[in-house]
This record gives structure tokens, sequence and C-alpha cells, in this order.
């Protein structure tokens, strides 16, 4: 067995639907618990709480389609669901991915004007701003998001297929529109996130003003930020369009590149990885709300309670057999 037969017999059928279904569990509960804590600290907050809410939302269009991924790919690419529904579940994962990617660029700017200009800017800014901005994010999300529904998603000679992409007729067209689609939902974005924080780095090593905490807090979330794009979000926009060009190349000289083997392998491991972000996104909630210390005040109370209910068991005498 070859690495592209492996890929498709174990990775694309076993790997990826267990990859699925764990990502569904554990992302379901961290969002639920950290939506749960987003809207328990609202006010604390400030105005990063509707950011924060937008990219729960995001993850929960994502995540109830994850069975049915899993299913469909366990199945050996057999899509029982109807037309419809592929498209729908398509185009979630799409409004998941780039309004993930959207308000987590919401968040890095916000932060930058926090640290850089706190008193010009961020004293201007109202929770108004915020959703205002955060409808921006839907509808921009949305015009990009929704051309892909047009686009064919089964195939006419094989119905039980639910293309990620599109079928192989309509691939060329398909390719220019998702270059287009990734350097406005994906590049762009991460040139903003980029510049804020190269700046914000900057900043904070020549000011010695700032607080350590805060030094502290803007460096974490920056590591969780680039941990975010670099697993989860180049490596899938990098071989997705690798893979389509190389369909494009098929579909004219009826003969793939040399380079289509490793290409394909990695978009698989990307197709993977790129859904852990609705299991990654929680730990920006983790970061901005300082759960940890809330975490070591929880074990803290627990194991005092353990240790007042264990110290008021009474003890038994010793008794002569």
């Amino acid at each position: 067995m070859n690495t592209t037969q492996w890929f498709r017999s174990v990775y694309e059928h076993i790997t990826l639907p267990a990859i699925y279904t764990s990502v569904f569990i554990i992302g379901l509960g961290a969002n639920v618990w950290g939506l749960k804590s987003v809207l328990q600290k609202w006010k604390i907050l400030g105005h990063i709480n509707v950011f924060l809410l937008n990219l729960g939302i995001a993850n929960f269009l994502f995540l109830p389609t994850l069975p049915f991924l899993a299913a469909y790919y366990f199945m050996k690419n057999k899509w029982i669901f109807g037309g419809a529904f592929c498209k729908i579940t398509r185009f979630c994962f799409n409004l998941n991915l780039y309004g993930s990617i959207g308000f987590l660029t919401c968040i890095s700017v916000y932060r930058y004007l926090a640290i850089v200009h706190p008193m010009k800017v961020m004293g201007r800014i109202t929770v108004t701003h915020s959703v205002a901005i955060s409808v921006m994010v839907w509808l921009l999300v949305s015009v990009q998001s929704f051309p892909d529904m047009f686009f064919p998603k089964i195939s006419p000679n094989r119905t039980e297929k639910c293309h990620h992409t599109t079928s192989t007729e309509y691939v060329e067209d398909y390719l220019k529109y998702s270059v287009g689609w990734t350097f406005t939902g994906f590049v762009i974005p991460l040139l903003i996130l980029l510049g804020c924080y190269g700046h914000v780095t900057l900043v904070l090593c020549r000011i010695n003003t700032i607080d350590k905490v805060v030094k502290q807090r803007s460096l974490k979330l920056m590591f969780i930020l680039i941990l975010l794009f670099s697993v989860c979000y180049i490596p899938y926009h990098i071989f997705k369009n690798l893979s389509l060009y190389s369909r494009v190349l098929f579909s004219t000289n009826k003969k793939y590149p040399s380079w289509d083997k490793g290409v394909f392998c990695a978009h698989q491991i990307s197709r993977g990885l790129v859904c852990l972000n609705s299991v990654l996104n929680p730990l920006v909630y983790l970061h901005v709300m300082d759960i940890p210390a809330q975490i070591r005040q929880m074990l803290q109370h627990f194991r005092q309670i353990f240790v007042s209910e264990f110290s008021s068991v009474p003890v038994a005498q010793n008794a002569d057999v």
C-alpha cells in the first residue's frame, strides 16, 4: 500500500472521523464552559466580551455538523444526508473558520489599542462599536462564503459524494474563487495580526513602565494566536489551494504533477488540523479571563472542603477483640 492509498483507507476513513468525534466532544464541553464564563463575567471583561461571545457562536455553528462529517468519512465517503444538508454542513464549516479568524483579529486589534493607544482610542470605544464591528465581520464572512454554496457539492455520477470544495468539472473556477477567498479571509487578517503584535512586542520591550502582568498576558495571547494560525489555518489554506491547482492541471493535461501525492497527504492532515480551532479557541477565553487562576482557587476551595470533611469524621476507638 503506497502513501496515497494509506491516507485514503486509514487516515481519511478512520483517523479523520476519530478526530472529528473527539473535537465534537471536547469542543462542545470547552465552549459551553467558556461561554458560560464569558456571560458570568460580562461586565468585568469590557468591550472584548462581544468578540468572545461571537467567537463562541462561530464554534457552535460548526460543532453540531461534526458527527455527520465523521459518519460520512467513516462510511468511506458515502453521504446519506442529502445534497442540501451537504451544502449547509460545508457552509457552517466556512462560517466557523473565517468567523473565528475575523473575531481573533478583532481581539488582537483591541489588545493592540489597549497597550499602544490606551488613552487616545480605548476611551472612545463603546459596546455599540464592538457590536457594529461584529455585525460587519459576520456580513463579510457570509459574503465571502456564500458563493461556495453555488458550486456543486454532489458529483453527478456519484450522488453519495459530498465535496468540501467542488466537483472536477468546476475546479478551475473554484480555484480562482478560493485564491481570492484566501487573500481576503485569511491573508489580510494574518497581516493585521502580525502588524499588531509586532508593534506590541516593540512597545513592551522599550517601555519599562508597563506592568509585568500586562506584558506576560499580552505575550501569552500572542503565543496562543500564533499557535492557532500555525497549526490550524496556515497549513489548511496552503495545501487546499495547491490541491485545487493539482486538480486543475489534471483536468487540462490528464496527468497529475509529480508533487501531487505529497500535497494530497499534507492536505488530508491539514483538514484534520483545521477543525482543532474549535478546541483551541477556548484557550483565548482562558487567557482573557485568567481562568487558570480561577481553577487554582476552585481546587483550593475543594481541598479545604475535603480537609474539613475528613477532619470532622470521628475517629473510631480501639476495641478489644
